[in-house]
């Protein structure tokens, strides 16, 4: 979920290694950077003064502490027939936990807790979102034009029909322009039934999104077909980016344009 937000993700890192990675990573350029760092991890002990070093350099580290009842965890290596990772030594898994609990209790209270034991891992992914404040921006929504006589494109999460619409096609100063141009978007906002059926999208699109956006989804793509993939349904596509694209991560593909151009923009 982390890497869906645009995190640069490491993981099971030792804790003597904080610094230097965290360095690493900010001088290559990525600004969100998310470190897991458990119970196996080296000199676990210094992690808290390597936190505080960061955030003296005016890093701005948080912490979220995962845990759940001794119970939970029981249940849950047996069901998944993993092997806890301090098992051994003649330790049961019992004892593995508590001497996990051990070992990072000087850490445990160092952030934002949360006790995963009656949590299903969607509800995780929301708390942990709410937390870090993406909430949906995660999402990135493409719209793509397309033909219906070449078929829905198989990437298509959502298909809308726009057939029904006025066809700049039949204007014959029109017909050898796109959707894009100027003269075809004048004529197209001049429709009311083009208008409303935009405003329908929008409304429904407004509604939607978000609960896309909870329900842990990296992206969606909505295809807007015509006939012809070159006026209608292109003009739907930038309209409904334009409209959207202050709130989530758009892209823009018009598949019947594809040949003749770069196929679209992206933002």
């Amino acid at each position: 979920m982390l890497e869906d937000g645009g995190y640069y993700c490491v993981d099971n890192l030792p804790a003597t290694l904080l610094l230097e990675v965290a360095q690493f990573l900010g001088e290559a350029g990525h600004e969100r950077v998310a470190l897991s760092v458990d119970a196996r991890s080296a000199a676990l002990a210094s992690l808290p003064g390597h936190l505080d070093t960061l955030k003296s350099r005016g890093v701005d580290c948080r912490v979220l502490f995962l845990e759940a009842t001794s119970a939970v965890l029981l249940r849950r290596f047996s069901e998944t027939r993993r092997r806890h990772p301090l098992a051994g030594a003649g330790l049961t898994l019992t004892e593995a936990i508590e001497s996990e609990r051990a070992l990072l209790a000087g850490v445990s209270g160092m952030g934002h807790r949360i006790d995963t034991s009656q949590l299903q891992p969607k509800a995780l992914r929301n708390w942990v979102k709410d937390q870090l404040g993406l909430g949906g921006g995660a999402l990135a929504i493409t719209f793509e034009s397309f033909a219906f006589k070449d078929g829905i494109p198989l990437d298509a999460d959502w298909v809308v029909d726009a057939r029904m619409l006025p066809n700049p096609h039949y204007v014959a100063e029109l017909k050898e322009l796109t959707g894009r141009d100027a003269p075809v978007v004048a004529f197209l906002d001049a429709q009311d039934i083009v208008q409303r059926f935009l405003g329908d999208l929008r409304g429904f699109l407004a509604r939607w999104l978000p609960e896309v956006a909870r329900d842990n989804r990296s992206s969606l793509t909505l295809a807007v077909g015509c006939t012809g993939g070159r006026h209608r349904s292109v003009y739907l596509a930038e309209r409904l980016a334009q409209a959207f694209r202050g709130e989530w991560r758009v892209l823009v593909r018009h598949r019947g344009l594809a040949n003749q151009d770069a196929g679209g923009t992206s933002a």
